[in-house]
């Protein structure tokens, strides 16, 4: 059981509020609920050791994303998962690209979500040693990149994919060990999940696709040189 954890919820429904707040403090979570984004949010992700926020997206007044990407610009890293009744498939790749670290869509299963957010806090909770490869330096105490000295903005999922390729450089590895390594207890254990996860990185580390830092191998998978 994870413990000593503890959860943001911004729900604007008090009885989902309340519900998933009594589910995550029976698994030993500890919580603190908003029913929308006020000016004390962003003071509790101050004063408080957040281990994962759980944001609805349809808020009064204002859209979930908006405030994350705004915290996100800000300088603020902590793991997001969206839990939301917007489930079209244009609305859950803006998630992702609103640094989602995992989308669950509205009704949910209680047993799902609570896989879901210990898969995430998991992942998220890793500790590594630092590493420096070619012009990519990895600082474990901030859990950042720097490419020359540039630092990259990553979610926590393309945090944990780089890192993968890193410590295996000049290794192949199949699109399976790597939804199994770093995907982990994810329900989303999808092939697709990986290449598209595997292409918003490519852009963030290599924007002008002159490194060629991560090699797609054709029906086998990929390889970091």
């Amino acid at each position: 059981m994870i413990t000593n954890k503890l959860i943001l919820i911004v729900e604007d429904e008090e009885d989902i509020l309340e519900l998933l707040e009594y589910t995550l403090q029976k698994e030993g979570f500890e919580t603190i609920g908003f029913l929308n984004i006020d000016k004390t949010l962003k003071k509790v992700l101050d004063e408080e050791d957040i281990s994962l926020i759980l944001m609805d997206r349809n808020l009064p007044g204002s859209e979930g994303s908006t405030f994350i990407n705004q915290i996100k610009n800000e300088g603020y890293n902590n793991p997001v998962i969206y839990v939301t009744a917007k489930d079209k498939d244009e609305d859950i790749l803006e998630g992702f690209e609103a640094h989602a670290d995992d989308y669950i869509t509205k009704p949910f299963n209680l047993k799902e979500l609570i896989a879901r957010v210990k898969a995430v806090i998991k992942r998220t909770s890793k500790k590594v040693d630092v590493l420096k490869i070619k012009d990519i330096t990895y600082k474990a105490s901030n859990k950042k990149f720097y490419i020359e000295d540039k630092e990259i903005e990553l979610t926590h999922l393309e945090h944990d994919l780089f890192l993968e390729f890193i410590k295996n450089k000049d290794i192949l590895m199949t699109r399976e060990h790597l939804l199994e390594t770093v995907w982990e207890d994810s329900l989303d254990k999808k092939v697709k999940t990986v290449n598209v996860a595997i292409k918003r990185l490519k852009a963030k580390i290599d924007p002008e696709a002159t490194k060629d830092y991560i090699k797609s191998v054709r029906g086998e998978g990929y390889i970091f040189c």
